[in-house]
């Protein structure tokens, strides 16, 4: 397996950087070492695809806290309402098409009122969220947004990023003290040493 020449992390081909430090020598403005035969992702793809993993990570790491509390909880998003969907929408640029791709990750039922919630998982490795970071015309409006970072899980609910608050590094908007879905602070704090893990190195 190939190896990043700074970290030893896997890396596309020998004598090249894993993701975090090709990025890395890519902003510092160094040149960096491509093979010209070298086949695989292009570095948009490579991209994509790293993002979508993340994101994928911090999405079952939400769903299984749910669960381990005993909640409800459906994958609502577009690729689990419409396998597929996201290659056949790749370019298209239509109201619908946008209304598909905004759809929450999540809906989750609380065991002890039956209520039901719309939630939008995002990763964020500084920690940061604001209305600025969803589209002007999303629709979810009874959605929450859940902010998983390396060290904390958070949460703002989209009314209140409408009304200005944000979710930063030392705001205190945490996921244990969403008063509606009555979570056990302890199981959290296990869930984000997961986050620590599963995200030390991006």
């Amino acid at each position: 397996m190939a190896k990043c020449i700074v970290c030893g992390d896997y890396t596309k081909f020998e004598g090249g950087y894993c993701a975090v430090h090709y990025r890395e020598m890519k902003t510092k403005g160094t040149e960096v070492f491509i093979p010209d035969d070298e086949e695989g992702l292009s570095d948009k793809e490579y991209n994509f695809h790293y993002s979508m993993i993340k994101g994928r990570i911090a999405e079952t790491l939400i769903q299984e806290l749910f669960l381990s509390l005993k909640y409800n909880v459906f994958r609502y998003g577009m690729e689990n309402t419409i396998p597929g969907i996201m290659e056949l929408l790749k370019g298209v640029r239509s109201e619908v098409a946008n209304e598909i791709r905004r759809m929450p990750d999540f809906v989750i039922q609380n065991p002890k009122t039956n209520e039901v919630y719309f939630i939008e998982v995002k990763f964020r490795a500084n920690e940061t969220f604001t209305r600025k970071d969803l589209p002007k015309d999303y629709a979810w409006e009874n959605s929450y947004i859940i902010v998983v970072s390396k060290k904390h899980i958070k949460c703002v609910s989209f009314r209140e990023l409408e009304k200005g608050e944000e979710i930063t590094p030392t705001s205190r908007n945490y996921l244990g003290s969403r008063k509606e879905f009555e979570l056990d602070k302890n199981t959290i704090i296990e869930f984000c040493d997961f986050a620590v893990e599963f995200f030390k190195s991006v």
